[in-house]
């Protein structure tokens, strides 16, 4: 898994347990890649004009890049979910992140749809209420 997308999603949730700039070295260790195949995949991401990269100084999403990171992750958390409540999977976080970037946003959602009401949601996910969704 070396994906643009799992980059930004990575990159995402590194700002938010921190203060921009990241290293590329701390979004490499997250997804179990070099260094310097962070820092390459981030020059591509610049070139796309979905992260501010300076070597030595760290990256940060643009606002599009943050825009793309904020459906990346809903996905990732739909996924999450679904992984640990159905599929009761040791690495549903791993797995969600992985997939997060390949998979739609709608389906994700749908597949959380066929969780039973009482399925048992991780408190570390923030995952909108159904009742909430239905009145909104």
């Amino acid at each position: 898994m070396s994906g643009r997308g799992e980059y930004v999603l990575a990159l995402y949730i590194a700002e938010h347990q921190g203060e921009p700039p990241v290293s590329p070295g701390q979004v490499a260790e997250r997804l179990g890649r070099s260094p310097a195949t962070a820092s390459e995949m981030f020059r591509k991401l610049g070139d796309d004009g979905l992260v501010d990269y300076e070597p030595y100084e760290g990256v940060a999403l643009t606002e599009a890049g943050r825009a793309r990171a904020t459906e990346l992750h809903e996905t990732y958390v739909l996924l999450s979910w679904f992984f640990r409540a159905v599929l009761d999977l040791d690495d549903h976080e791993g797995k969600a992140m992985e997939m997060a970037a390949v998979m739609d946003h709608e389906v994700a959602a749908q597949l959380v749809e066929t969780l039973p009401y009482d399925a048992e949601v991780p408190p570390e996910l923030e995952v909108p209420d159904r009742d909430d969704d239905a009145e909104a």
